[in-house]
């Protein structure tokens, strides 16, 4: 089997290093004074100390070219004249090595090629439990010496350290003594090996790159020789893209590093040198985001370490202080609504035939990379389905499949399962609805596209108030919304969000925004008086932190980009600033009687076996009851039913709306019982 050109390469310039060690073992065999001794290198004895003592400093090894050294050089120019480049020739251009750099690298990459190399260097080292090469032996190989600083220096600081290519184990030993080692990772590149490290490849993403954006903005940058540019990116972009596609264009492969997984790493900054190190042994450019917020300096200063072209991405402004030079700073644009679904239709192909692909995804806010993401989602749940076919319906779940578990731990998932035709409401307040589901879907195109909410950093949010007495239907009709969006209900749970603690409140309810902007769902703060309410009198610190609490919600508010239905059984409480910013005002209003009986018909369900004496009309013109006490009577009246032999007769309801009525501390009336009740006194 042929042998790699380039792999040859450093097998013969590791022979050369073998035939200085063969000269520098038959100078010490000459002048020893135990040769035979069986536990040599376990203890000294008085005749080697002695020894040490009378014998003065020798002069380095002088490394003459060997015939190896001359023939693996003339053989690796042969190569590279024929197409076939060295990697440990590469190398050393890469990271700026001297001669001297490339001999104590193949010094100390010997043993890990050719395992005899370990027993050289235990006899060598007058050690056998050191069997790498020490500081000192590697310095005497190379001839170079531990007394001139510009040697010495080269093991202390200089690139073959500063580009992970070379580390020094045992820092606590004197530096001759510290042993020498090279990364797996470098050995195996300059045997052909480009597979990444493990613990690297958990913090890379995939280098996918819609045909989104213009990059002829960064293009020029690189090939003005500007080495690190910031994209800051916006909610719809899609920085990542645009890099990788910059750097296609001036001729450079991508490493894409997710600096959210790199954050969490427990030994992160290692991972970003060993990030910095990859891109360098592949020569490509380096993708890093997203930069927030927060983020340590030192981990950004790794990243930009690179002599590389390095993009680094992210949504808020460039701090001065992550490192020491600026880079070059361009701003991302938002992806359009026609351009979003050119991607779709794009990613899907001929499975989009006969599909809306505009109506069905226009309400979702996705950077370019995440729809390539969802179209492929919807092509894998349409291959469940008897046809395959791609449906409206799979292009929602596509979408939805991107929500990351963040809100998850901060809100109640809720799917929804009903639909317009389940609500029982009064047309103004159907339309009141409508008009919500109407600017969620096309915010994006009136917000957005036409700007009709300029300036002020303003978000493209939907912000809707329902208001009502309790079980009129608020938190249904928030279902009905989402799910006729396709998109999540998401219902913020007040326990996790409020706190005793001044500013805490404040944080986790900025959490649930932040996650809330970054998923496509429906958020829906129920009981919303509590967090909303109005600014009082400053009295007290009290006073002056619970009015600082409503600020922050009001400007958190300004900026919000996503949906959110505040329900409130007390619109009285809603402070007037948020009524001022909020869309869409909802009063829902308690049932009439011709409402209620419908209530009663829709809550009692078709499957459920009824009696011919179940009179509706008169359960809606009796009893007045809000639609969630007509619900939770109508569950009783089954249970009682499901007892009784599976036949829901009068007598089970009446009964249920007396149980109704005592939870809800109302007295039981005859007048309002009628002729049913002596079904109660039964």
């Amino acid at each position: 089997m042929r042998r790699d050109p380039s792999a040859a390469h450093l097998l013969g310039r590791v022979a050369a290093v073998e035939e200085r060690i063969r000269r520098l073992v038959a100078a010490r065999r000459a002048d020893d004074p135990q040769p035979d001794d069986p536990f040599r290198g376990l203890y000294l004895s008085d005749e080697m100390v002695d020894r040490l003592l009378d014998t003065e400093r020798r002069p380095p090894l002088q490394p003459d070219a060997s015939a190896a050294f001359l023939a693996s050089e003339r053989e690796a120019d042969l190569a590279e004249a024929a197409g076939h480049p060295s990697r440990l020739r590469e190398l050393a251009r890469e990271f700026a090595l001297s001669p001297l750099d490339v001999e104590l690298l193949l010094v100390a990459l010997a043993a890990d090629v050719d395992p005899r190399f370990e027993r050289f260097f235990g006899y060598l080292n007058d050690d056998v439990t050191q069997r790498r090469p020490t500081v000192g032996l590697a310095l005497e190989l190379c001839g170079a010496s531990l007394i001139l600083v510009a040697d010495r220096g080269r093991l202390l600081h200089g690139p073959l350290l500063a580009g992970g290519l070379l580390t020094l184990d045992e820092p606590d030993r004197a530096l001759p003594a510290r042993m020498l080692r090279v990364p797996d990772r470098v050995v195996g590149h300059l045997l052909g090996d480009d597979t990444i490290d493990l613990p690297l490849a958990g913090v890379l993403a995939e280098p996918l790159a819609a045909e989104w954006g213009d990059p002829a903005q960064i293009v020029r940058a690189l090939r003005a020789g500007i080495r690190s540019v910031y994209l800051r990116d916006s909610s719809t972009g899609s920085g990542t893209s645009v890099a990788v596609r910059a750097l296609s264009t001036v001729g450079s492969d991508s490493l894409v590093l997710d600096l959210e997984k790199l954050r969490s790493a427990p030994d992160s900054v290692q991972l970003a040198r060993a990030a910095v190190r990859e891109v360098r042994l592949r020569g490509c450019g380096l993708v890093a985001g997203p930069v927030v917020g927060g983020i340590e300096p030192a981990l950004v200063a790794a990243v930009d370490a690179v002599s590389r072209p390095t993009i680094l991405i992210g949504e808020g402004a460039w701090d001065a202080s992550w490192t020491q030079q600026l880079p070059a700073l361009v701003q991302v644009p938002p992806s359009t609504i026609d351009e979003r679904v050119a991607l779709w239709q794009g990613a899907l192909g001929p499975a989009a035939f006969g599909v809306d692909v505009a109506g069905a995804t226009e309400q979702f806010r996705l950077k370019p990379e995440q729809v390539a993401r969802a179209a492929a989602a919807a092509r894998t749940q349409a291959a469940l389905t008897p046809t395959g076919t791609v449906t409206a319906d799979h292009l929602g779940a596509g979408a939805r499949a991107g929500n990351g578990s963040a809100l998850d731990r901060l809100a109640r998932r809720v799917e929804p399962a009903v639909r317009w035709t389940d609500l029982v409401l009064p047309p103004a307040v159907l339309n009141a609805l409508h008009e919500i589901e109407l600017r969620a879907r096309f915010r994006e195109r009136v917000l957005g596209e036409w700007t009709m909410r300029p300036g002020g950093g303003r978000g493209h949010g939907v912000v809707a108030l329902l208001a009502g007495d309790s079980g009129t239907g608020k938190t249904m009709s928030a279902e009905v919304v989402a799910g006729e969006l396709g998109l999540d209900l998401f219902v913020v749970d007040l326990a996790t969000v409020v706190d005793k603690y001044i500013g805490e409140t404040e944080k986790n309810l900025d959490k649930i925004f932040a996650a809330a902007a970054d998923v496509n769902a429906v958020l829906l703060f129920d009981e919303a008086d509590a967090i909303f309410g109005k600014r009082s009198e400053v009295k007290d610190a009290h006073d002056r932190y619970a009015n600082v609490e409503s600020a922050f919600l009001l400007q958190r508010m300004e900026s919000f980009n996503g949906l959110a239905l505040l329900a409130t059984n007390l619109r009285a409480n809603i402070d007037e600033a948020f009524t001022r910013r909020l869309d869409v005002v909802v009063d829902f209003p308690l049932p009439d009687a011709a409402h209620r009986a419908v209530l009663w018909d829709r809550c009692l369900g078709v499957r459920i076996p009824r009696d011919d004496d179940l009179d509706l009309q008169f359960l809606g013109g009796a009893f007045e009851l809000a639609g969630g006490a007509i619900r939770a009577a109508a569950v009783t009246a089954a249970y009682f039913a499901a007892g009784a032999g599976g036949v829901l007769t009068m007598e089970h309801v009446i009964t249920a709306v007396q149980r109704e009525y005592r939870k809800l501390g109302r007295l039981t009336a005859e007048r309002e019982f009628g002729k049913y009740w002596t079904l109660i006194a039964r």
